[in-house]
């Protein structure tokens, strides 16, 4: 598995703290990418959004996004024709994120969640695999028309 990260300036700490973190645990995934910014410096966050959604290629591939509301990241994403990239609010929407949605990009707002919470959410996102009912298929189909 390969997750791609980044966030903006408002996102920075938590994105090295879920780095750490997910290095540690090395059952999660194989590669983690960090795709900046590199410091907490004001930045863009349509910038790093986009970035990251180049790289999601195939269904191997996470995103994880991170701003102070997870708002901007998500509609950001979201502009990108291949991605469904879900805010969630804790690891319930996480879990439902994946199994009926299949998103392939997590947007976390930072400011409202404690590490805890947003490791939970983290864990829930990318340890969910896709249902695959024939109803959920569809309605995603639905989403690329």
């Amino acid at each position: 598995m390969i997750i791609y990260i980044a966030s903006d300036h408002a996102g920075y700490v938590c994105k090295n703290m879920l780095i750490d973190y997910l290095y540690k645990d090395k059952d999660t995934c194989n590669t983690i990418i960090n795709l900046g910014p590199y410091t907490n410096e004001s930045c863009n966050y349509p910038d790093y959004a986009n970035k990251l959604c180049s790289e999601i290629k195939n269904d191997n591939i996470f995103g994880i996004l991170l701003c102070g509301t997870g708002i901007g990241m998500s509609i950001a994403a979201n502009r990108n024709k291949h991605i469904r990239c879900a805010l969630c609010h804790n690891a319930f929407t996480a879990e439902m994120s994946r199994l009926h949605n299949n998103a392939n990009v997590l947007a976390i707002g930072v400011k409202y969640k404690n590490d805890i919470e947003i490791k939970e959410i983290v864990d829930t996102f990318i340890n969910t695999s896709f249902s695959n009912e024939p109803r959920h298929i569809n309605r995603i189909n639905l989403l690329s028309e």
